[in-house]
């Protein structure tokens, strides 16, 4: 195959497969009110059972980072979407926490596999334009939010995670058939790149817009059943994460720090009405403003990372970056949870304002 027809061959399936494994993070959202009535979990416990996922994907990262090197994608998306297949099927044969936990640990450890196998295939494939090429990719993780709330409209839990099974068992016979790179491009582990307070910085970034989408995923979705139903908040959500994509690919190749800065602005002020309000015109409101602030925010990170490390030695980075934002997708529905149990939906938006803080010092210093 000529390399023109390799490239086009691959990279809509490369953007399928990470819209796909983004469906994994958010099909949780719309199911996680029938999760609590059904084990009668609260808030702390559901944030538990979201952050289950990050939580797998962090070990997930640092074993795919091992395995691209010395076998490259094509052997480790397809393990990475098998596994995650075998967590969905949990919650579809699974009526309980004991069950749920498990599975959703075992989906966020193909997660893993799946996002480090698509970005350096993506990598290797597109020399030189590495920032456009992988922010366009986190913009089809975006629309993978679209799908994971969509499904919803199952009803149930059982219903959502059925249906995001069965996308997954028509992907992985894909994946054996996208055309392989034409000359191989070599990475390398280096991790003196973890030293540079630039690599730090880009990583305190993606912390806050993972912890950001956390929150806002993991925790709110309970808030807003208090007016809405399952299908309904569905719908809230797919909207919000049509905007995290077109904001993702609107800013992609803009220069980073801006971004950073008003991703904070926009996804703090956004949680924090959400958090406060009780009516839905205003929770449409406040999920915009997080949605454009969590697209720019995950552009402007990778944007930095980019900046911070030649693409050549990037395997450690990557690695290690991506660890650090799902750690912030893991602490947003763990603390989020615990600060709405203990002290109400009101000031759940203190846990993006606590990280963004942090990310604005780093910026100005």
């Amino acid at each position: 195959m000529a390399p023109g027809r390799s490239r086009i061959a691959a990279y809509p399936l490369l953007l399928a497969l990470g819209a796909l494994d983004a469906t994994g993070y958010s099909v949780i959202v719309p199911v996680a009110p029938a999760i609590a009535d059904a084990t009668g979990a609260g808030p702390a416990t559901i944030g538990l059972l979201v952050a289950a996922f990050p939580a797998g994907m962090v070990a997930g990262f640092g074993l795919a980072g091992s395995l691209v090197r010395r076998h490259g994608a094509r052997p480790l998306l397809t393990a990475s979407l098998a596994l995650v297949a075998l967590g969905a099927l949990g919650f579809v044969l699974g009526d309980s926490l004991a069950v749920y936990f498990p599975a959703r640990l075992l989906m966020g450890l193909g997660s893993g596999g799946i996002w480090i196998g698509v970005t350096f295939d993506t990598l290797e494939r597109w020399p030189g334009q590495e920032y456009l090429c992988v922010s366009r990719i986190f913009a089809a993780y975006s629309v993978g939010g679209l799908i994971g709330p969509a499904l919803g409209v199952f009803g149930g839990i059982h219903g959502p995670f059925l249906a995001y099974l069965a996308l997954l068992v028509v992907a992985m016979p894909l994946v054996l058939f996208v055309a392989e790179p034409t000359t191989r491009r070599e990475f390398a582990a280096d991790r003196g790149s973890l030293r540079t307070r630039s690599f730090w910085v880009a990583s305190a970034a993606i912390l806050f817009a993972a912890l950001a989408l956390g929150v806002l995923e993991g925790v709110l979705p309970l808030h807003f059943a208090e007016r809405l139903g399952q299908a309904q908040i569905a719908a809230l959500y797919v909207g919000a994460s049509l905007l995290v994509a077109v904001s993702a690919t609107a800013s992609g190749g803009a220069q980073p720090r801006p971004l950073v800065f008003a991703a904070v602005v926009l996804a703090v002020a956004g949680i924090t009405l959400a958090g406060i309000a009780a009516q839905v015109p205003l929770w449409l409101v406040a999920l915009a403003l997080a949605a454009v602030g969590i697209g720019v925010g995950n552009t402007g990170s990778l944007g930095m990372l980019i900046e911070a490390v030649p693409v050549e030695r990037i395997v450690t980075a990557m690695v290690v970056w991506s660890q650090v934002g799902i750690i912030g997708y893991l602490l947003g529905p763990l603390a989020g949870g615990i600060v709405a149990e203990g002290a109400g939906y009101a000031l759940v938006g203190a846990v993006p304002a606590a990280a963004g803080i942090l990310v604005v010092v780093l910026l100005h210093h």
